[in-house]
Parts: structure tokens; sequence; C-alpha cells
């Protein structure tokens, strides 16, 4: 999809691959509302993406918050019908959790994707036209002990953008589920273990826009990461444990964005 003359709303656009996603889509004609957490950050992203052409309205949101986010998606469809809302915030959680730190978990990754598709689907299938993207990860093929409720937020997040595809097909919207392996970010950052295929976020922004201009259901990358998740979810799980918990009890597979 080219974004010229396209509305595109994003969330978790102050950092990462949610702001290479801004910068990729930034061009005249364009419009953007990019909502994130860091106000600082996000207003860095925006006036990246305006000197790049882009007309963008900004918005320091917590996508926890139901009606605080189904005000902001609706305000921004009222400035202009959205195209294309991309729900990618996303934290994570490694090592050994605490129960708060898990529950933030889920209300983040699970809970800010229903609160910010619901109201872009209700606006959607009320004119029979739109795309959602759904920020999951290669996590989510398979639990992992140094992360289990970002991978379990994951797995949701990644059979329920399934299922919305064929559920809101009849009603002209089109739904992509987002796999990434490693990239970097200030997420990535504090990993203290080796990460195979780590990527920059605008490579990864320029998978994921190729993806959703053509529609592909899954966009899963890098492909021999994907792979090797694939493989491991298939093995019986004392051998995938194995290979997923070494005794450092560093995890081999957590991505994030």
């Amino acid at each position: 999809m080219s974004s010229a003359g396209h509305h595109i709303l994003i969330t978790g656009a102050s950092s990462g691959i949610g702001a290479a996603l801004a910068r990729h889509y930034a061009a005249p004609g364009a419009r953007l509302a990019l909502g994130g957490r860091d106000a600082t950050r996000l207003a860095e992203v925006a006036r990246a993406c305006r000197d790049r052409g882009a007309a963008v309205a900004e918005e320091t949101i917590d996508v926890t918050d139901r009606q605080a986010t189904r005000r902001w998606v609706e305000d921004a469809d009222d400035r202009a019908a959205l195209d294309l809302v991309i729900a990618n915030a996303g934290i994570g959680e490694s090592g050994r959790e605490r129960e708060d730190a898990a529950r933030r978990v889920f209300a983040v990754n699970l809970d800010g994707v229903l609160n910010t598709c619901w109201p872009a689907i209700d606006r959607m299938s009320a004119r029979g036209a739109g795309q959602l993207a759904i920020m999951s990860s290669l996590a989510g093929y398979r639990g992992i002990a140094d992360a289990p409720s970002y991978s379990a937020s994951k797995a949701a997040v990644k059979v329920l953008g399934e299922a919305w595809r064929g559920a809101l097909a009849p009603l002209g919207i089109r739904v992509s589920v987002i796999c990434p392996g490693f990239v970097s970010t200030p997420m990535t950052a504090g990993n203290d273990f080796h990460m195979p295929f780590l990527m920059a976020p605008e490579r990864a922004a320029g998978i994921v826009a190729r993806g959703l201009k053509a529609d592909r259901p899954r966009i899963s990358f890098p492909l021999p990461m994907t792979l090797a998740v694939w493989f491991v979810a298939a093995l019986p799980q004392r051998i995938g444990d194995r290979l997923l918990t070494p005794r450092s009890r560093r995890s081999a597979v957590q991505t994030a964005r």
C-alpha cells in the first residue's frame, strides 16, 4: 500500500518497529496518527515524519486505557477515515517473572490490541473497507520458559489475528499478523545473550510494509529464524525445553521490538 492519500494509525510509535514504520510511511499526501507512551520520543518521530511531508497527529496514549484509546482511534477516524491500523505497542518481561509484571505484559500486549482494534473494526465495518495489522512475534509459536507472559500474550494475538482475518473478510476488513524475530530496539538492548539474525528496525519496517501491501495473512521474518521456531515447536516438549532453556536460563528465542 502506498502511503500517499492514506490515513495510517500506529501504536507504540515512539520507538522500535513502530517508529520505523511511521518514518517508512511518511511521505507527501500521507496522514499519520501516531500513539506512544514516551511523549519526548514520540514528538521526535512525529517531527521526522513531518519533515518527510506527512501530515501527523501524535498522541501520548496508554493502550491499556480502553476508553482513552477508543476516543483516540475514533477521533483520528473522524478527521479522516483510517485505511490501516497497526496495533504495534508491546512490552516484554524476561527471567523470573513477578505477577504484577506478567499482568502488565498481558494488559499491553493483548488488551492493548483489543482496545486499539475494536474501535477501528466498528468504523471500518460500517464503510466496508480497512486493514488491521497486529504485532505478534516468533515467540508466539512456542512457550518460552524465560518469557512466559511475553510468549503467551504474543501467541494470543497471533491466533486472534488469524481468526479475525476470516471473520472480518466479509466486512471488507483485511487482517495481517506480524511475527518478527530479533529486531534492534530499546526492548532488546538489555538482552545479554546472542540474538541470531538481529536486524535494524528500518529493515523490519520495510518487510512489514511490503507484506501489508501484498495483504499477506502472516508476515514472519527472518526466514531462517522462522523455520527454526517452527521446527522447535514441532518437537516433543522435553526436547524443545532443553533447546530453548540452556543452563544459564537465558532465553535463546525471545523476540521483541
